[in-house]
């Protein structure tokens, strides 16, 4: 089974954003969705309400709707907040303090 991916602007825009702080991270979000053609619920996508499924890549998170006509609609790419603000406080030579769960 295949199916077609489809980006909204919004995760598109955000793709671009990341494109020029972390080239590496996005190809290997990138490579993820790819696979979803192949597999839409792998193990490691976890369910996100009814119809959304959520995927962690590394530090990058990919929210997607995978429908019945063989579809998957990116909705939204983002960084989880703590290992991205990690790496950007290690990029500009800072380390923030560790949070305590």
């Amino acid at each position: 089974m295949t199916c077609e991916i489809i980006f909204e602007p919004n995760a598109l825009n955000a793709a671009a954003r990341f494109l020029e702080e972390d080239p590496a991270g996005l190809a290997e979000v990138l490579d993820a969705i790819d696979e979803l053609a192949q597999d839409p619920r792998p193990v490691a996508s976890t369910p996100y309400g009814l119809d959304i499924r959520r995927l962690r890549v590394d530090d990058y998170r990919v929210l997607y709707i995978e429908s019945e006509i063989i579809r998957i609609l990116v909705t939204h790419l983002g960084r989880t907040a703590w290992l991205g603000d990690l790496r950007h406080a290690e990029n500009a030579g800072v380390v923030p303090p560790r949070r305590v769960l």
